[in-house]
């Protein structure tokens, strides 16, 4: 939920003039809500989180959590509740589906659409409880903020670890092939690749990496590299290049 420092900057600018547009783009926050809070400024009552039921399916939920911490948003509707989307690249479709069917499990009471942009889908659902389940929400970039999880987030990684990863390579990782000369000859090898700008996120990584013996280098600030054969053999087997 947006303060409302947050909401009267936003109003602010259209006082001077700004477009909806305009104001969205600088905030990043979307049309529908600042139009919402210029008739009602004030935030709605909070509702308490007692009511939010857990995930439906903890495996698919820590799949979807990699998702959300790498491609996802939650917005508000002006009328409450909000909106979890997850921006997939049309390149991999299957990654779609499976982010649609991530979202199913998890709250199987819900629906999901499939929104298209410009070279990429955002696939979305509208819930009560999406605050509830990812409270890693909040206002601006996620690696300009602290992206920690709860004690029952961890529970659930602990105990799917690998649905935690797939979500996370899926979202800001691939499968490459690198090569190298040596005395001459060329060689080519498969490798992982992660790339987050948040240290947070990409520590939420390599510590589940530490966990399942995958060994891995920070190949510079922003990426994580795995490039030992054996630790490449865990990965294809359970994560796999997209498609």
């Amino acid at each position: 939920m947006y303060d409302m420092d947050i909401r009267r900057h936003a109003l602010a600018l259209l006082a001077d003039g700004r477009s909806l547009n305009s104001a969205s783009r600088e905030t990043g926050i979307s049309r529908s809500a600042i139009r919402a809070w210029q008739i009602r400024p004030e935030p709605l009552p909070r509702v308490s989180p007692t009511p939010c039921s857990g995930p439906g399916d903890p495996a698919a939920y820590a799949y979807l959590l990699g998702l959300y911490l790498g491609d996802g948003c939650i917005s508000p509707h002006p009328k409450g509740g909000q909106y979890l989307r997850i921006a997939c690249a049309d390149a991999w479709p299957g990654l779609i589906e499976q982010c649609r069917a991530a979202i199913l499990a998890v709250r199987p009471s819900g629906k999901v659409y499939v929104l298209q942009r410009q070279g990429c889908v955002a696939v979305t659902s509208y819930g009560r409880h999406w605050t509830c389940l990812f409270p890693q929400h909040g206002p601006g970039k996620k690696h300009e903020r602290r992206i920690a999880l709860e004690g029952w987030q961890q529970e659930i990684v602990d105990a799917h670890p690998w649905a935690f990863v797939r979500g996370l390579i899926h979202s800001d990782g691939c499968r490459t092939t690198n090569w190298t000369v040596r005395n001459g000859k060329r060689y080519e090898y498969p490798r992982y690749f992660f790339t987050n700008r948040s240290t947070d996120i990409t520590s939420l990584l390599t510590r589940t990496l530490d966990l399942l013996g995958v060994e891995w280098r920070r190949a510079n600030q922003a990426n994580v590299s795995i490039a030992r054969k054996e630790s490449v053999a865990l990965m294809d087997a359970h994560i796999g290049p997209k498609y």
